[in-house]
C-alpha cells in the first residue's frame, strides 16, 4: 500500500486534496497531514512516505524549502526517496522539469482529471520502481535533478525576478590563518560531523558550513552533489569509473583523491 503526506496551510484546500485522492486512488493511505513545511519535513521523516504533496507556497518554510530538506535525507540500503507533488495555484511554476519525471505538480484546487493523470504517473514510477525497472533519474539518483528543478522553483519564486546569487569565494581556516579562498579554485567540498573541508589544487582548508548549506548557496551547474556529504565541481572531474564492488568513483583533475558516488546520486552519471 502506498503511504502519503499532505503539506497545505490551508485546511479546505487539504481537505479537497483529501476528498479527490479518495476518488481517484481510494488504496492510497494518507497517513498524516501538515500545515507547513517544516511539520511535512519532520512528518516525512517519521513515515517514511512514497508520496508526499506539498504546497509550493506555505508560511515559515516553503515547499521548495521543504522538499530541499526531504531530499537531503538519509535512506537506508532498501529505501528511497518519495516521489513529490508540488500543489501550486500558479500556472508559471509548472516548469518542463516537471514533465521530465523529476517531480510533478496539480494546479489549485485539484481538478479530478488533472490529479488522476499526476495519479497514473506515480503509480508507474513506482510499480517501476518495486520491480526493479527504474532507470536512476526515476529511482534512487533523482536527488541531482531534484535539486536542479528546486533551483530553478526557486528563482521562479523570486518576486524580483532576479538570477540567483551563487558563492564566489570561501572564507575558511587554514593552519592558525584565514583564505579567501575563491570558488572556482575548488575541486571538492566533504563534510564531517563537525567541519567542511574545501579542497583546492594547492589547499585544504576548512569551514563549518554544512554541505545542505552549500548546496543552496553554490550553482548546481558548477557543483554537483554525488554524496549526502560530498560536493564536486564538475569542471575538476577527471573520470568515473566502477570499483570492484560496482560503486561509481570519482576521479578528481589535480588531486590523487577518489570520490565515492552514493546510491541516490546515481542518476548524475546514468548510462555508465
Amino acid at each position: 500500500m502506498t503511504r502519503c503526506v499532505i503539506a497545505d496551510d490551508e485546511r479546505l484546500m487539504r481537505e479537497q486534496l483529501r476528498a479527490r485522492l479518495h476518488e481517484v486512488w481510494p488504496e492510497l493511505q494518507i497517513v498524516a497531514e501538515a500545515k507547513n513545511g517544516a511539520d511535512a519535513v519532520a512528518l516525512v521523516a517519521e513515515h517514511r512516505p512514497e508520496l508526499v504533496f506539498l504546497d509550493i507556497r506555505m508560511p515559515g518554510l516553503t515547499g521548495v524549502e521543504a522538499a530541499r530538506q526531504i531530499a537531503q535525507m538519509e535512506v537506508g540500503d532498501d529505501e528511497l526517496l518519495p516521489e513529490i507533488v508540488f500543489i501550486t495555484a500558479y500556472d508559471q511554476y509548472a516548469v518542463e522539469a516537471f514533465e521530465q519525471g523529476v517531480a510533478d505538480y496539480v494546479l489549485k484546487p485539484a481538478e479530478r482529471e488533472r490529479l488522476a493523470i499526476t495519479v497514473e504517473r506515480i503509480k508507474k514510477r513506482l510499480l517501476l520502481r518495486e520491480t526493479g525497472q527504474a532507470d536512476d533519474t526515476a529511482s534512487g539518483g533523482k536527488r541531482a535533478p531534484l535539486q536542479q528543478l528546486l533551483h530553478q522553483l526557486a528563482a521562479n519564486m523570486n518576486p524580483t525576478g532576479g538570477t540567483p546569487q551563487y558563492l564566489q569565494w570561501i572564507q575558511a581556516s587554514v593552519g592558525q590563518a584565514i583564505q579567501m579562498i575563491p570558488v572556482d579554485e575548488v575541486l571538492f567540498f566533504i563534510s564531517d560531523e563537525k567541519y567542511t573541508r574545501v579542497q583546492t589544487p594547492t589547499i585544504e582548508a576548512l569551514i563549518r558550513k554544512p554541505i545542505k548549506e552549500l548546496v543552496d548557496e553554490l550553482d548546481p551547474k558548477q557543483f554537483w552533489q554525488i554524496h549526502r556529504s560530498t560536493l564536486v565541481n564538475a569542471n575538476a572531474i577527471a573520470n568515473v569509473t566502477r570499483d570492484f564492488r560496482g560503486r561509481q568513483i570519482v576521479a578528481v583533475k589535480g588531486h590523487n583523491e577518489k570520490l565515492e558516488v552514493s546510491r541516490s546520486y546515481l542518476g548524475l552519471f546514468k548510462g555508465m
